[in-house]
Order: structure tokens, then C-alpha cells, then sequence
């Protein structure tokens, strides 16, 4: 469904204002204006499209780097995702990955292990099965949907809990 027909200076306003209070990725704002039909003839509309994102990058509205990293953090340390779900949500956005690769080294290994035993733990207490082993299975999907690594993810679900 598209809005309303945008002229290209106002759709540029908006969304300097919508980037003054959120990180936002340049596909992020290409997914935007491809919903806004901006008041421009049809071949000098993707031109308008493009000068917006090369003015919001000029004046720092869009930074891949910041977005990457602000990324990271937030989705680590509130959705507890692992390094490979995030780093798969990043490339989804079009952000080059040596913009990821550096982004990740946010992570430590050592807090990366700490929050997957965190969630396996809370997890556990409600995940039923007829034998340990079918226990263990449901937990390991339940990781790797977080995006953690299988060796670490065997290694923390192999270790005995306190409630053993």
C-alpha cells in the first residue's frame, strides 16, 4: 500500500527527524521511500530516492558502522541473540561485512557463554520431555534459534545444572 505522494524535500525532512532519534540502516530508509511515492516524474525518481540517501549519509543521519554496532549491542543485550543470528539480521540489511565482523568483536566469548547459560538455564525449567536426551534436543534447537554457536551451545547444555 503506498502513502500519499511526498515531495522529495519534505520526505528528506521526515526522515532526518526519523533518524535524529533511532539508528537506521541505508536499506532500512530504502524500504521507507519505496513505500512513499515521492512528487517526482518516474525516471528522476529513483534519483530523488538516492540523492535523499546520499544527503542523510553526508550529514550523518545514516552511518553503517554505527548502525552495525548499535545493532549488536542492543540485540544482544536485550534480546539475547547470538553472534550468528545477529550477524544473519545485519547481512539481511545490506551492511557490508567487514562493517559486521567488526561490529561482533563487541562480544566477548566470555559474555557470549555467560548469557547462553543464562537462557538455556531459565529454559530449562519449562521445557518438558520423557528422557534427558529429548531434553537436551529441544534445548539445543531453542540455542541455535538464538543464534549461538553449536560448540557452545554443547558445551553449556552438557554441563550438569544445579538442579541435577
Amino acid at each position: 500500500m503506498n502513502q500519499k505522494i511526498t515531495p522529495p524535500a519534505q520526505a528528506l525532512q521526515r526522515l532526518a527527524a526519523l533518524c535524529a532519534k533511532a539508528e537506521y540502516c541505508g536499506a532500512d530508509i530504502q524500504r521507507k521511500l519505496a513505500r512513499w511515492q515521492l512528487d517526482a516524474d518516474p525516471d528522476a525518481d529513483q534519483t530523488a530516492k538516492q540523492h535523499i540517501l546520499d544527503r542523510l549519509a553526508k550529514d550523518g543521519y545514516i552511518d553503517e558502522a554505527r548502525y552495525a554496532h548499535a545493532f549488536v549491542r542492543d540485540k544482544f543485550r536485550y534480546n539475547h541473540w547470538g553472534q550468528q543470528r545477529i550477524a544473519r539480521e545485519l547481512r539481511l540489511r545490506r551492511i557490508p561485512q567487514t562493517l559486521i565482523d567488526d561490529a561482533l568483536e563487541e562480544i566477548t566469548p566470555h559474555d557470549a557463554l555467560h548469557t547462553l547459560r543464562q537462557l538455556v538455564q531459565r529454559k530449562r525449567s519449562s521445557v518438558t520431555g520423557r528422557s534427558p536426551y529429548e531434553i537436551n534436543q529441544k534445548l539445543i534447537r531453542y540455542a541455535l534459534s538464538r543464534g549461538f554457536d553449536m560448540d557452545d551451545i554443547l558445551r553449556v547444555v552438557g554441563q550438569p545444572t544445579d538442579d541435577d
